[in-house]
């Protein structure tokens, strides 16, 4: 071919290709024109977009935004918990130009540019992320509301069961949020950006109960237990008895806690709920606010004892009583005379009341620790006695006419005790420790005598022989001087008249302490180790304090 020849074809197919890319060029652009849609192989996250026009790719990014943005994440803290969507938490979508990016892609720029955008797309498919900012101040509002939920560790509990046994329910955890640590746990999560509700566990501190259950369930054993009877309690001084007792049951005293019977069961009033009965004021029966409480006290006294836990302060009665042995008693009065003690064992007690129907028992349960071959006994030693028989007081009373004669008190016998605790190993006395000492003070049979009457001699008479503390006297001025008087009376009793309930007078507080005296010979030891002892009903002119 010549030379011209060859250059003619050199052009023509030149003008071809020209004309090709030019109607490819056109053809694209007319496509691209008329459909306005995102180019294949374009994906925003995880969902493919191709086809799709500018508005519906937006429309899509707006839903996953608002999807994101009502998503709840919940910070769980115990059982309590708080709950903020990722709205209120501070989204926004910061890369907002996203739509109009990928759709440029394969559809701007000169027409190489475009053809190559095309044909790369088929090659490998172009991702793109919808991008979030947060506001971090919200999300540090957002742990520091779980503050809130802090918590001090709850001790464990027991409770006397309609059973007679004791039954336990464990204490919880104590919580304290550890707000640097749930901030970087509520971030960590915050950053993939994953719709949907999400519940995060909050980082804490644990504070254990020192209760826990499992130190509870040890506290199955009898340590010590007493009672005592009420049943010819008057009803004020039964509900006494009921008040006081409800007062100290379920009281766990943990190792090394004193107990103060006094200050729990105090005030001695109405609104405390104590009922009127009779009790001992300075040598006198009188109703006061409480009588009878001090039985209560006695006998929580016995089971301290055979628990074996230290008694810091204890007061024998002024007069005796007859629902225990003598120096088996403890009388409280408010101000005056106190029961106290201490846990001195390494674990907890628990101190059991029950005051129904008459019978009172207090019953002390914990770990024991004693040798199983080890017992314990009480006994009480009368040292000395005073006979109170003839030992009277006289009271004059001006609002009862001459004729009125009654005996308000009986005599109390005076006594000198001493409380002995005797040890035993395998049956045998080991040791004997004086736990006490106890003086009770007679006290004298009161008779009241009315001295109201117009016959001036018979009343200076009658006041004349009261003065002189003489009861025959007494009775035979009243003998002759009714029949003489010119107010008709009855006929005076005689001086075995029946004795009225007869109650103990605190007065002076009894010698602290004890005196040295030779333990009593033992003849037997105790039949068995049991912590128990109930004592025998008393008499019903005994039951005052």
């Amino acid at each position: 071919m010549s030379q011209r020849g060859k250059l003619m074809q050199r052009k023509f197919l030149k003008g071809v290709a020209v004309a090709f890319l030019i109607a490819a060029g056109s053809l694209f652009v007319v496509s691209a024109a008329e459909q306005e849609v995102i180019s294949d192989g374009v994906f925003i996250g995880d969902k493919d977009v191709s086809g799709m026009t500018p508005d519906e790719a937006k429309a899509y990014v707006k839903g996953e935004v608002e999807k994101l943005g009502s998503s709840a994440i919940t910070i769980q803290m115990g059982d309590a918990q708080v709950t903020k969507t990722w709205k209120e938490l501070g989204l926004e979508w910061e890369n907002k130009d996203l739509v109009d990016e990928v759709s440029q892609i394969g559809t701007t720029g000169n027409i190489v540019r475009r053809y190559k955008e095309q044909k790369d797309l088929q090659n490998q498919s172009s991702r793109f992320e919808i991008e979030y900012t947060m506001d971090e101040s919200a999300q540090k509002a957002f742990v520091d509301s779980c503050v809130q939920f802090n918590s001090e560790p709850v001790e464990g509990s027991c409770y006397m069961g309609d059973d007679g046994r004791l039954h336990v329910e464990g204490g919880t955890d104590g919580l304290k949020l550890d707000v640097d640590a749930t901030l970087v746990s509520l971030k960590e999560h915050l950053k993939d950006y994953e719709a949907g509700d999400t519940v995060i566990e909050a980082s804490v501190q644990r504070t254990s109960p020192v209760l826990t259950a499992e130190m509870l369930e040890k506290m199955n054993n009898v340590l010590g237990t007493a009672t005592t009877d009420y049943s010819a309690s008057s009803w004020g001084r039964a509900k006494n008895v009921e008040t006081a007792t409800a007062k100290i049951n379920g009281k766990l005293l943990m190792p090394g806690e004193s107990y103060s019977v006094t200050e729990v069961v105090v005030p001695f009033t109405a609104e405390n709920g104590y009922e009127l009965a009779p009790s001992y004021e300075a040598g006198q029966v009188v109703d006061s606010y409480g009588g009878g409480i001090c039985q209560v006290s006695t006998t929580l006294y016995n089971a301290v004892l055979k628990a074996e836990l230290q008694v810091n302060s204890r007061s024998n009665h002024t007069m005796l009583v007859n629902y225990v042995d003598p120096s088996k008693d403890a009388a409280i009065a408010e101000g005056l005379m106190d029961l106290v003690f201490t846990n001195t064992l390494e674990n907890p007690v628990y101190i059991a009341g029950s005051a129904y129907a008459g019978t009172l028992n207090f019953t002390i349960f914990g770990v024991e620790t004693r040798p199983a071959n080890r017992s314990i006994e009480f006994i009480s030693e009368t040292l000395s006695q005073t006979d109170p028989s003839s030992n009277i007081k006289l009271v004059a009373k001006t609002d009862q006419n001459v004729g009125y004669f009654t005996q308000v008190q009986s005599p109390h016998q005076g006594l000198s005790a001493c409380l002995w605790k005797n040890i035993y190993y395998d049956g045998v006395l080991s040791e004997t420790i004086q736990v006490n000492s106890s003086n009770y003070q007679a006290s004298p049979a009161i008779y009241e005598i009315g001295v109201v009457t117009s016959n001036q001699a018979l009343a200076s008479a009658l006041y004349t022989a009261i003065g002189q503390n003489d009861l025959s006297q007494v009775q035979s001025i009243l003998a002759n001087g009714v029949k003489e008087s010119e107010t008709p009376a009855t006929e005076p009793p005689q001086i075995d008249v029946p004795q009225e309930p007869d109650p103990p007078v605190v007065v002076d507080p009894p010698v602290t302490e004890p005196p040295v005296v030779d333990p009593p010979v033992v003849e037997d030891p105790p039949a068995t180790t049991d912590p128990g002892e109930t004592m025998d009903p008393p008499e019903p002119d005994e039951f005052v304090q």
